[in-house]
């Protein structure tokens, strides 16, 4: 069977703004889910943050073109108003990305019919609409739906702002003008009266206070035009901050339980571990053998601990006898599965 598993960063970032998408649709208004892709591989010394800010770019991008009102059409007619500059521009004779400059030696245009300084001001003009990456000078501003990310802090949020490119030419930007950035903790001025989603990136245990207030916030605020909440790689639950006793039990009822999760990606030694809404959760093990490298040797409807996975590898290979399928057989497989176990240490 054809392998649910991404073919890059990209894609997996794509693969998940869709399931996100179509989740929104289907569940109405004020939606709440998760997104968790595995950052273990690479370097080992980058924080979660710092490992998934790529891939959080990507998806955003991703999600917005799928869900805000208008944003697709507006980028398509830039797209093709930069195409229609670029054409007009080779059929002038000009560079499209040098156009005229000043002291450019002048040419006979005479046999056209033009009168040259035309030429060059259309040029100019031309290369300042590919610059522009397409958008109107006098209606750059996005006034429809907003999107908000709330990274962990200000820091963040800032670096964030920089390495997307937020603040430069709008060609260069790398996600969408909807696209609005806050952190949690101090005093939330932001005017949240168009935020469609809400994001939370890498929200970790210190800030689940904050959050649940930011979240609890929208909902009231914005609850007329709130479509979807995506908590993308949390991290609410350490012992260290909240524990595992009544406090961190209730903040998971409260918060995380009911986060439905539509996309999830974990790499494993052997091969990868997957969800895409609204299918199961998915064991793939390397296969060299298939078309696409991996198979499917398991399938559930719940997301299996780290044991489970080990287990179900185990007895896809031999490892390990079935229990399911052993029901009955009593002491002596459950000590062979020991001496077996044991053997492997």
């Amino acid at each position: 069977m054809p392998t649910e598993l991404p073919d890059s960063l990209e894609d997996a970032a794509e693969i998940a703004a869709e399931a996100a998408a179509a989740f929104s649709k289907s569940s109405g208004p004020m939606s709440r889910c998760r997104v968790d892709f595995d950052t273990s591989v690479g370097d080992e010394t980058f924080t979660t943050l710092k490992a998934s800010t790529e891939y959080m770019q990507k998806f955003t991008s991703a999600l917005c073109y799928a869900l805000v009102p208008g944003l697709m059409e507006r980028r398509q007619g830039e797209m093709m108003r930069v195409a229609q500059a670029r054409a007009e521009l080779r059929a002038l004779g000009a560079d499209e990305w040098e156009g005229a400059e000043e002291g450019e030696e002048e040419k006979d245009a005479s046999a056209e019919g033009k009168d040259e300084s035309e030429d060059v001001i259309r040029r100019r003009e031309l290369t300042d609409i590919i610059a522009a990456g397409g958008r109107d000078p006098d209606n750059s501003e996005w006034d429809g739906p907003k999107v908000r990310i709330y990274f962990p802090d200000e820091g963040s949020a800032a670096l964030a702002r920089r390495d997307w490119k937020i603040d430069g030419p709008p060609d260069q930007a790398l996600v969408p003008p909807c696209v609005e950035f806050s952190s949690c903790g101090g005093v939330q001025l932001n005017d949240i009266s168009k935020d469609m989603i809400v994001l939370f990136f890498c929200p970790r245990a210190s800030e689940a206070e904050f959050v649940e207030e930011i979240l609890y916030k929208h909902e009231e605020t914005a609850a007329d035009k709130l479509a979807l909440s995506v908590f993308v790689n949390p991290l609410l639950v350490d012992m260290g901050v909240t524990g595992f006793g009544m406090a961190g039990r209730m903040l998971r009822e409260r918060l995380i339980d009911p986060l439905v999760p539509v996309y999830y990606l974990r790499t494993l030694q052997w091969g990868a571990l997957t969800r895409l809404w609204p299918r199961q959760f998915t064991v793939w093990q390397e296969d060299a053998d298939e078309a696409d490298g991996y198979r499917m040797i398991k399938s559930m409807d719940r997301l299996p601990s780290n044991p489970e996975v080990e287990d179900i590898y185990d007895i896809e290979n031999g490892l390990m006898n079935d229990p399911e399928a052993n029901k009955g057989f009593g002491f002596l497989d459950s000590l062979g599965d020991f001496v077996n176990g044991m053997t492997r240490l």
